[in-house]
């Protein structure tokens, strides 16, 4: 197991598909190459990756241990590459089918915090809104 994560990808553990797929994810794991940082845990403070509040709700983001921040899809294929089931997602930078994953993720990721509450998320008076200013509960 490696000292330092590959990947570390900043996830929503009040987001139902988001909790279950990290969870999946850290099983496969078999060299610690991922880690996961939750972003709703008390304490978290985005501004360590230099982020603000909305940048981690708005979309999935990931840091490179250099301190590269990656967005959205790129960091979906980024987090399945470190648990290594990279070539699952392989598909989704190929030219054209980038564009196509890129813009279906955006469009979850748009719809997630409704998507949620149909899986049982629970928002107090819009608490967890995409756009909010400050999360509810910070690791």
């Amino acid at each position: 197991m490696s000292s330092q994560p590959e990947f570390t990808l900043l996830y929503d553990s009040e987001c139902p598909m988001c909790r279950r797929e990290v969870e999946w994810l850290l099983r496969r794991d078999r060299h610690g190459r991922l880690a996961a940082v939750d972003i709703m845990a008390p304490g978290f403070d985005a501004s360590r990756y230099g982020l603000a509040a909305d940048d981690v709700h708005r979309e999935l983001c990931g840091v490179l241990p250099d301190g590269t921040i990656t967005r959205g899809m790129e960091s979906m294929r980024r987090a399945w590459r470190a648990a290594g089931l990279g070539a699952l997602l392989a598909p989704t930078a190929w030219p054209g089918l980038r564009q196509l994953a890129d813009l279906g993720y955006r469009v979850f990721a748009r719809y997630r915090v409704p998507l949620g509450r149909l899986l049982g998320r629970r928002c107090d008076n819009g608490a967890c809104a995409v756009t909010a200013g400050r999360p509810r509960r910070d690791p």
